[in-house]
């Protein structure tokens, strides 16, 4: 009796056909090309019915036994491996692209390791970490493991406001508050951009004034930021503002929607301070890092690194004064605001002593 099934191809031929028209093209597919002889050869084998012959009836597994073999011969003969190795991706993706995703992939790379996220195996490659391992290394580092703060009456996560000036040390000490009160970190450029990808209604009519190249005002932020903090995580967790409010117009605004906070961090430093901060840092655009020429310079005989290091364009001092001057204009209403939850922290000091004073700070107004 004549099987009724349809003749259908491997994963492993379905791979070899799409591999072929990626890099040989059309021509890759005609009737006598090598591609189209192997892939013809192993479904005739896999359709093929059972047979009587001298020895008896060919049944699945000498059929299964002859697929596998010529699936193998095929792969061999076409030079092909489960990786792709052999695909040039140049070609298919573009360098452009290709070194885009390279450096977004670095990026988080290294984000995952300044976590503690991930640990090297024997052979050098990066793997994820277990939680064992992970507290292991924080601990090694001197890195406080996240722990629900002692009683101090209330049930409700901590939530926290830090401002400063430009290059004052915000985004270090974010890194330090985050991980030893698990909240969530929030800047408001990030929460705009994730309002206009998930198209929110507030995310929407920001986008309409970033297309137009123009601020977005002050009500459409404040609709951004409360969102955001409505979300469940910010409400199990608890969250960090960074940089924000920035003007008392928005702290006003703040608080008429209801969004308050248990401490209102400030870093103090010095303007000359920060110039000299601002105008000596580099990224590196591969990696992301960032580096100061004087304070974290880097390292000295990568001359790979030294060559690709960039300057962001508003980095420079005659910008720095401006934007000084802009946060200054503000920054007094702003602390004003909240004078009753105002932790004052001198930032013209080593990191490590600075986040000192932060944590005790913090400490004090949660058990307040």
């Amino acid at each position: 009796m004549k099987s009724s099934s349809l003749p259908t191809l491997s994963l492993a031929a379905a791979v070899a056909l799409a591999v072929a028209l990626a890099t040989r093209g059309a021509s890759a597919f005609s009737p006598s090309s090598p591609a189209m002889a192997t892939t013809a050869a192993t479904t005739t084998l896999k359709t093929q019915p059972a047979t009587t012959g001298p020895w008896g009836v060919v049944g699945a597994t000498a059929s299964t036994a002859l697929f596998a073999e010529s699936s193998a011969t095929a792969k061999n003969e076409m030079n092909l491996d489960d990786d792709f190795d052999d695909v040039n991706l140049v070609r298919l993706m573009g360098l452009k692209r290709l070194k885009k995703i390279a450096r977004r992939h670095k990026r988080e790379l290294n984000a995952r390791i300044r976590n503690f996220e991930v640990v090297q195996d024997s052979e050098g490659d990066w793997v994820e970490a277990t939680p064992e391992q992970t507290s292991e290394m924080k601990s090694a580092a001197g890195v406080a493991v996240p722990a629900p703060a002692e009683d101090s009456g209330s049930d409700d996560p901590i939530k926290i406001i830090i401002a400063g000036a430009p290059a004052s040390g915000k985004g270090t000490q974010c890194e330090v508050i985050k991980e030893k009160y698990g909240v969530v970190h929030l800047s408001t450029g990030d929460m705009l951009r994730e309002a206009v990808a998930q198209g929110t209604e507030v995310g929407l009519a920001a986008k309409d004034y970033m297309d137009a190249g123009k601020l977005v005002p002050d009500e459409v932020i404040i609709g951004v930021v409360k969102d955001r903090l409505d979300q469940p995580d910010c409400q199990s967790s608890g969250w960090l503002l960074d940089g924000f409010p920035r003007t008392p117009g928005q702290a006003e605004a703040l608080a008429s929607a209801g969004v308050t906070a248990d401490c209102f961090v400030f870093l103090n430093v010095p303007d000359s301070v920060l110039v000299e901060r601002v105008c000596g840092r580099r990224t590196d655009p591969v990696t992301g890092k960032i580096y100061h020429m004087t304070f974290s310079p880097p390292p000295e005989n990568d001359e790979e690194v030294l060559a690709r290091l960039e300057q962001r364009s508003d980095d420079t001092e005659e910008k720095v004064v401006v934007r000084l001057e802009q946060f200054h204009a503000n920054v007094e209403a702003v602390k004003g605001s909240y004078k009753d939850i105002a932790l004052e922290v001198d930032g013209n000091r080593k990191p490590e002593e600075v986040t000192a004073s932060i944590m005790e700070g913090i400490d004090a107004k949660i058990a307040a």
